[in-house]
């Protein structure tokens, strides 16, 4: 239990252990040994903690999963291995306890209800024999070997699973999880097993046994964090990422400029893209993947501070015209991923620009700026319709002037319907299809953060709980409704309901009651935002330090 992530309690217990096993190798009162019960009490404590811990996890991915299987699908199936071969473990242990209780007490023991143990009813603490006959054996060949092998399989399970994503999380594994042999009294190498359990009186053996199966939970938690937190570490924070071309026209008069904008729709401007344009090889990978890697000459695209990158080529023939590259991003966890695009144009006689202002997407409940134009046609003498909502010049001070569309119902697509008086005839063009979406989520902070390390004195003078829209186009605002805040303390649970984004003065009060290496969840959040659509956000974990 000594790897850095215990709370106080946990340390007391800890402390607790190893006195009373230095107490037991002085052959001290049968009173001494009687304190192993409380040790256990707290042990079996710490276990029911972890698991309701662990299944709130649990419950995240499953949510994460029903929202995007794809993304959440692989680290879902890595969490289900973790809690499949911990249950594996944990009952084997639990199946130890009852078997050495039941052969030293008899059936009619009353320390053994179902798969409970309940320590106070242990009678023959201090029996000594039975639990060597049963983990150790006449012959070294006792159940502790299988205990020490399903441990050892299981550390490699979650160190593989691990895979050097996070060196302190698969150290901490390691540490808890360590069956290395040790050192005799005499100072010679003993076994595992025999340093652990030999000639130890039953209720301390029952008392490590508890131990080993917090170690278990407690790598469990680890392990379940870690990935959580990795559906996330290497995509982008949108629903959706798509390689676009926004032109100012589609048809471009002989000897003038084509010109098009090329960028990934809402990217994040703190990490510019690489807009390549050539020719491009498709690579098949071993996973079933495939990569992208430029071939013969290319060009590359100057990219704004918005990222997106202008590629301007002269119009000397007409007729259609076709191009195409990479778009090389950076990923959060480091990795480079790439979008290969294609695009075309045709040199004609006249070109009608439907492109959205903001991106090539409309979101519902908000005003979408469109930039509508006809070259050689004045504003005046263009019409606009639109399926899906409704289109009309902006009427506000932010948007006069400008065609603004109003989408009705995200998943559909709304098409934009354009026709212009030339030369006194009405002339139709062809329509402009967008998805439509629903505004993305916004993402809950506590004192600016959603998950990492907060003072006491900083969590104290936080006024309240906020949502931010992070990496989006739109600057929209966000009213927190209400969320849950959650302490574990004396082993117990504490929550406070906030229904506004304020923090109450019950809630103020758990935090004041943490202790340093103590966590504070703050869960149930429900936003609203400018489509008054509210929505729960995930929660917010934070450790006092």
């Amino acid at each position: 239990m000594g790897h850095g992530k215990e709370t106080p309690r946990q340390k007391m217990i800890g402390m607790m252990y190893l006195v009373l096993t230095a107490m037991l190798a002085l052959n001290v009162s049968k009173e001494a040994v009687e304190a192993f019960k409380k040790v256990d009490n707290g042990l079996t404590k710490t276990v029911v903690n972890y698991e309701k811990k662990n299944n709130l996890t649990y419950e995240e991915f499953e949510r994460a999963y029903s929202e995007n299987p794809a993304k959440a699908g692989p680290w879902r199936t890595k969490a289900n291995q973790v809690k499949e071969r911990a249950e594996e473990l944990f009952d084997y242990i639990q199946d130890l306890k009852i078997e050495i209780i039941i052969t030293a007490e008899g059936e009619e023991t009353l320390a053994v209800n179902g798969r409970e143990v309940i320590i106070e009813e242990v009678k023959r603490i201090d029996e000594n024999n039975i639990p060597s006959e049963i983990l150790i054996g006449s012959d070294e060949n006792g159940k502790a070997n299988d205990l020490r092998a399903l441990m050892n399989e299981f550390r490699e399970m979650l160190v593989e699973i691990i895979d050097g994503g996070n060196i302190s999380v698969e150290e901490s594994v390691r540490q808890s999880l360590n069956t290395d042999d040790g050192r005799a009294p005499d100072g010679s190498v003993e076994r595992w097993e025999n340093n652990t359990f030999h000639a130890l009186p039953l209720v301390a053996v029952i008392t490590i046994l508890s131990k080993l199966q917090v170690d278990i939970r407690n790598a469990e938690t680890d392990v379940l964090n870690f990935l959580f937190g990795q559906i996330d570490a290497s995509s982008f924070k949108f629903n959706k990422l798509v390689p676009t071309v926004i032109t100012r026209s589609s048809y471009v008069m002989n000897g003038s400029d084509y010109e098009a904008n090329v960028f990934i729709a809402a990217t994040d401007t703190t990490k510019m893209p690489e807009i390549l344009v050539g020719n491009v090889r498709e690579i098949p990978n071993a996973d079933g993947t495939k990569s992208y890697e430029m071939v013969g000459d290319y060009e590359t695209l100057e990219v704004d501070d918005q990222g997106r990158g202008v590629y301007r080529k002269r119009a000397t023939s007409i007729g259609e015209k076709s191009w195409g590259g990479l778009i090389n991003m950076n990923a959060p966890d480091g990795s480079k991923v790439s979008y290969q695009f294609d695009a075309a144009y045709t040199v004609g006689a006249q070109n009608l620009v439907v492109s959205a202002t903001a991106m090539n997407v409309l979101y519902v409940g908000i005003d979408n700026p469109i930039d509508i134009s006809v070259p050689g046609i004045g504003s005046a003498a263009i019409s606009a319709t639109m399926s899906n909502g409704t289109i009309n010049r902006g009427r506000t001070e932010k948007y006069r002037g400008e065609w603004v569309a109003t989408p009705a119902t995200a998943g559909q697509e709304a098409s934009i319907n354009v026709s212009a008086n030339v030369n006194g005839e009405r002339m139709r063009f062809a329509p402009y299809t967008f998805r439509v979406q629903n505004i993305p989520d916004p993402v809950a902070k506590f004192a600016g953060m959603s998950d990492g390390e907060v003072t006491k004195q900083i969590a104290l003078a936080q006024p309240g709980v906020f949502a931010e829209l992070e990496n989006f186009l739109f600057d929209l605002t966000y009213t927190v409704t209400g969320f849950t805040m959650t302490i574990t303390q004396r082993g117990f649970d504490r929550q406070e309901i906030s229904t506004s984004n304020r923090i109450t003065a019950n809630q103020r009060g758990l935090i004041d009651a943490l202790a340093r290496g103590q966590k504070l969840y703050i869960t149930n959040i429900r936003a609203v935002g400018p489509d008054q659509r509210s929505r729960q956000l995930p929660p917010v974990i934070l450790t006092i330090n």
